[in-house]
């Protein structure tokens, strides 16, 4: 528990409408998407980037545990108060738009800001934001940047790191750096602004952005394609971004999935079919998009699809994409028990992945369904049992490290889009030599040596 004093003084610096202590917001940001609960000491809601720094000097000064939070929709327990302390929450006071730069295509905002508001904000005057997240529609820029953030969009455009020119922050001792430039070259000093994306809050605190954007593609369609089994469908991925042809989005559902999304929508998905594919290109000239998908059909054909559905307007594109934005709700008839990983190989090993997966799933007699990101080799991997059952739940835990030893094995990673956090701190050993992880530590230490920011995460400790 922090002592009374402490919170005086936070009162007294940023006032009383801007630190809660009582039970209601305690509760109410001690938890994420894993359900997990941790109640901090206080929630401060810092109004500028001068209050973030009196706070974090104060807080290191005396030895107190800060957690920068977004919107607390992360997947890994990233912005849990896990020992307690202080939890500093952007949305109320540092959310906005503080420029965007036409000429320079550059856009500087602040770290509470809506992943959407700024989407929407920059297209209304010809220009792009692609990372698009999931959960675009409420995630913050700062909890994008601190998890680097991917989304549907990544197979042609990237993810959140593509997109950070330069960023302002403020580390444990109070001390304000900016890494990075609002330039297009930049190879002066160490990459500071790329060691802090990913290091989800535990090196410093966000308080500025400044992000590249690009002009808006002014068409896209979307086709589908159905496939008899997972093995043609991976197949035709690394195929198809190697033809020559790079779409927005190559998006895919295995037959558990599909049948999940059937029972619980009803929307006449072919729940015979091994797997589907869903795609978008974009451009600026329809005969170029045209060309890019029958060059996709080509390819899909030649590797088994038996259907290749294009959208004719923006509601059957909406309908094709309805069975992908709706396939994790849509599992749970499977299991009260979700073990939802995002695993992540190159792209040309995914089929053996996904075997290897439907071995482990039959190894210990459960569902295992998969869907994600295919086109940069994204794969969400849902282990799904019975929460009341402890035995099934231990099982779903063996099962979970199973199925990253085989990524690894694979030349994978733990993680592409939703971090480490606590949830996977347990597994980095396996990806990560003795040396690497020291390495991470001393980087973490020469940063925050008294280990006061987002302590716990990322198996430092």
């Amino acid at each position: 528990m922090i002592d009374k004093k402490h919170i005086q003084y936070f009162n007294n610096l940023v006032g009383d409408e801007n630190i809660y202590s009582d039970k209601a917001h305690l509760i109410a940001y001690s938890y994420d998407a894993t359900r997990e609960r941790f109640e901090a000491d206080a929630v401060i809601f810092p109004r500028d980037e001068e209050d973030v720094s009196n706070i974090m000097k104060y807080c290191n000064q005396n030895l107190i545990n800060i957690v920068p939070r977004g919107a607390g929709s992360g997947f890994t327990g990233g912005a849990l108060p896990s020992r307690g302390g202080i939890v500093l929450a952007f949305e109320k006071h540092m959310n906005k738009i503080l420029e965007i730069d036409m000429k320079n295509m550059v856009a500087v905002v602040q770290p509470g800001l809506i992943n959407m508001d700024l989407q929407r904000a920059v297209e209304a005057v010809g220009l792009f934001y692609p990372p698009d997240p999931a959960s675009q529609e409420y995630s913050t820029i700062g909890g994008n940047v601190n998890e680097n953030a991917g989304g549907m969009r990544a197979a042609k455009y990237g993810i959140t790191k593509d997109y950070v020119m330069a960023i302002r922050a403020v580390r444990p001792n109070g001390d304000i750096i900016k890494a990075g430039k609002r330039t297009i070259k930049d190879v002066a000093g160490y990459n500071i602004a790329g060691i802090l994306i990913a290091s989800e809050g535990t090196l410093a605190v966000t308080t500025e952005v400044t992000l590249r954007l690009i002009p808006k593609p002014k068409m896209t369609k979307t086709a589908m394609g159905i496939f008899p089994s997972v093995n043609d469908a991976m197949e035709s991925v690394y195929k198809t971004m190697a033809s020559g042809i790079t779409p927005v989005a190559m998006e895919f559902l295995d037959n558990l999935t599909i049948r999940a999304v059937e029972e619980t929508f009803h929307k006449g998905l072919p729940i015979e079919a091994g797997a589907l594919l869903v795609t978008d290109v974009d451009g600026n000239l329809e005969d170029d998009l045209n060309f890019q998908l029958a060059q996709i059909e080509k390819v899909f054909r030649e590797n088994g699809c038996s259907d290749f559905k294009i959208a004719k307007d923006e509601k059957e594109a909406s309908d094709i994409w309805f069975a992908r934005r709706n396939a994790s709700p849509a599992l749970s008839v499977y299991g009260s028990k979700k073990l939802n990983e995002d695993v992540t190989v190159p792209r040309a090993v995914l089929p053996e992945l996904l075997e290897k997966f439907y071995s482990i799933a039959d190894k210990y007699n459960i569902n295992i369904p998969c869907f994600g990101h295919t086109g940069d080799g994204n794969v969400h991997t849902n282990v799904m049992v019975d929460g009341s059952d402890e035995e099934q739940v231990k099982i779903a835990y063996k099962a979970i490290e199973e199925v990253f030893q085989a990524t690894i094995d694979l030349g994978g990673t733990l993680s592409g889009e939703h971090g480490i956090g606590l949830a996977k701190a347990p597994y980095m050993s396996m990806a990560f030599s003795d040396e690497e992880m020291n390495l991470f530590k001393d980087i973490k230490k020469a940063f925050d040596p008294n280990n006061i920011l987002n302590p716990t995460k990322m198996g430092l400790d």
